[in-house]
């Protein structure tokens, strides 16, 4: 008996591959292209009006670093620091209650519950702007249903305070905050809990040993997110508070319109450089931690 040897060509399987590679980049393409025209060209505007000052007199153009010295001092360097305290304090009080709220969902054996909840925290997550600020004004407001019920005027309640708008912006952030860390808890194994269990570990020491130090990455993650959303809310606060509280993106509102000084676009649009590079700097903290989770999660 002879053997016959079969020669396989890989050439056509080769071809076929680099074919569908190919394919793959065109079908992308329509992405690139909104991706640069709807984020790519706003963002070159930005950075351009923003090392931009235009002389009143001539009109003539020149490249400066005036608007970015302008937004770090006075009343723009107040309200971008007071922008920065109300979003971390706002992310940070949301994680605190949103992920023992998410725990509780993910432990949950009623399935229907974990529906009811998810879905509700999808909606609320979405609700802001004028409508969440009207719903809080009618309901806890100087002469809201339950500040007048509960007497809480006279208890020193004020809803138009740092402390009221926290209270706002964790009404869409804390079902933000559920949404974002329950992929997380899901993928906590149950075998590590019974390791722990096991060894002698109680349910504290579990937390702090091992299902939080795997979590701490999801949870800067959740966190970078919140900060994120409180920091560039602008409807909500608008229609609360005005310019009663120094926020950045009022402040950016205020520049761009002209209602405190004319001719200040140009800060606005370094304000806003601004608040890309503080979210810049929030980011750059979260992605090594996001890799060091992915071994344990995957």
């Amino acid at each position: 008996m002879t053997a016959t040897a079969v020669r396989v060509d890989s050439a056509p399987a080769a071809a076929v591959k680099r074919r569908r590679r190919s394919l793959g980049w065109v079908a992308v393409v329509p992405l690139l292209a909104f991706t640069a025209v709807a984020f790519g060209l706003p963002a070159l505007a930005m950075l351009d009006g923003a090392f931009t000052v235009k002389d009143p007199v001539s009109g003539a153009t020149s490249y400066t670093v005036d608007n970015l010295t302008s937004s770090l001092q006075g009343a723009y360097l107040t309200a971008l620091l007071g922008s920065v305290k109300l979003s971390a304090v706002s992310a940070a009080l949301a994680a605190l209650f949103g992920l023992p709220l998410a725990q509780a969902v993910v432990t949950s054996r009623f399935s229907a519950l974990r529906e009811a909840v998810l879905t509700a925290s999808g909606v609320l997550a979405n609700f802001g702007g004028v409508p969440l600020a009207f719903a809080f004004v009618a309901t806890l407001g100087n002469a809201g249903v339950l500040t007048r019920h509960l007497g809480l005027t006279d208890k020193g309640w004020d809803l138009y305070s740092f402390w009221g708008l926290v209270i706002v912006y964790l009404y869409f952030l804390i079902p933000l905050m559920v949404l974002t860390i329950t992929p997380a808890l899901d993928g906590l194994r149950s075998q590590w809990r019974e390791a722990a269990q096991n060894n002698g570990a109680t349910p504290t020491q579990y937390w702090r040993h091992v299902a939080l130090p795997v979590l701490l990455p999801s949870l800067m993650g959740g966190l970078v997110l919140l900060f994120g959303s409180a920091f560039a809310a602008y409807a909500t606060a608008a229609a609360m508070v005005g310019s009663s509280i120094p926020l950045v993106t009022l402040q950016i509102a205020d520049a761009i319109s002209g209602n405190v000084l004319v001719g200040q676009e140009n800060v606005a649009l370094a304000l806003s450089l601004d608040m890309v590079l503080v979210a810049g700097l929030v980011m750059a903290v979260y992605l090594p931690l996001q890799r060091r989770s992915a071994r344990w999660l995957a």
